[in-house]
């Protein structure tokens, strides 16, 4: 079977990959919404959470160094939370001069940004567990299930599907580039003009990517028009929920529950 090398899902023998694509979401948007609500700056609920997601991710079979690395891209957007280090009232930890200012951090402050940061990280893992293990068809069967509005779910799949059309236009664009752009084999010199032109070239081939990008997506949904397209994505159904699904979905629930409860009893 062909993937696409944008397409994140693995196809492998395993649990995680076999349980059923309605449990696996809810699982997943319980696991975000319990560790965004888990109070600030409690640890060991941290750690129990951070062991759970690392659990699926060995079950899984995917690596928890493909997911970790994969993970690891939140943490610079998590930096948008490093003012709360020097904004937030609380015990000195360092200051540092500004002229004739001082920038004060506290200790509340960095306890707030460290846990933003680790909720981000471990809410990513969660996704890209998700995305990984479920093809993407059946994640889109799975919102509807649920009961997500049509309109929402549509919205997903049309831009899942119009980011492939984006890149096979930026990929038809390199290769005329490169096959216009003629230089002399093993002769060591760069073709092209100076930084600024690049600039400009790499500017235009921007724009026109737009252009038909645009141009080709309103000739594919015409095509999907003339062929009954009413906003619903036709499948077909998901088979049965099953017992073994049911008790997976019931015990990771209560789980979830239970470490945000403890959060909340100690460290709320």
């Amino acid at each position: 079977m062909h993937i696409h090398f944008l397409d994140p899902y693995h196809p492998l023998p395993s649990p995680i990959h076999s349980l059923d694509a309605r449990a696996k979401f809810v699982l997943a948007v319980a696991f975000i919404l319990a560790t965004s609500l888990t109070p600030f700056a409690a640890w060991p609920v941290y750690i129990l959470f951070f062991a759970l997601i690392l659990s699926a991710e060995i079950l899984s079979g995917l690596g928890v160094g493909y997911v970790l690395k994969r993970a690891a891209l939140a943490l610079p957007f998590a930096l948008a939370a490093l003012p709360l280090v020097f904004s937030l009232p609380g015990r000195a930890l360092f200051a540092i001069p500004l002229g004739p200012w001082q920038l004060s951090a506290s200790v509340e402050g960095l306890e707030r940004f460290l846990s933003i940061a680790l909720k981000s990280w471990l809410s990513v893992q969660a996704a890209i567990l998700l995305s990984a293990s479920t093809p993407f068809p059946e994640l889109l069967q799975a919102m509807r299930a649920v009961g997500i509005p049509r309109l929402l779910v549509g919205m997903f799949g049309l831009m899942w599907r119009y980011l492939f059309v984006l890149v096979d236009e930026a990929l038809r664009m390199l290769r005329a580039r490169a096959a216009r752009s003629g230089a002399q084999a093993g002769s060591g010199h760069r073709t092209g003009g100076s930084l600024a032109w690049r600039a400009r070239v790499t500017g235009g081939m921007a724009g026109s990517l737009f252009l038909r990008g645009f141009e080709r997506s309103e000739r594919i949904y015409t095509a999907m028009l003339s062929r009954g397209y009413d906003g619903e994505v036709r499948a077909l159904p998901l088979p049965p929920f099953s017992g073994r699904s049911s008790r997976i979905l019931a015990l990771g629930l209560c789980v979830l529950g239970l470490l945000l409860a403890m959060g909340i009893l100690f460290w709320g």
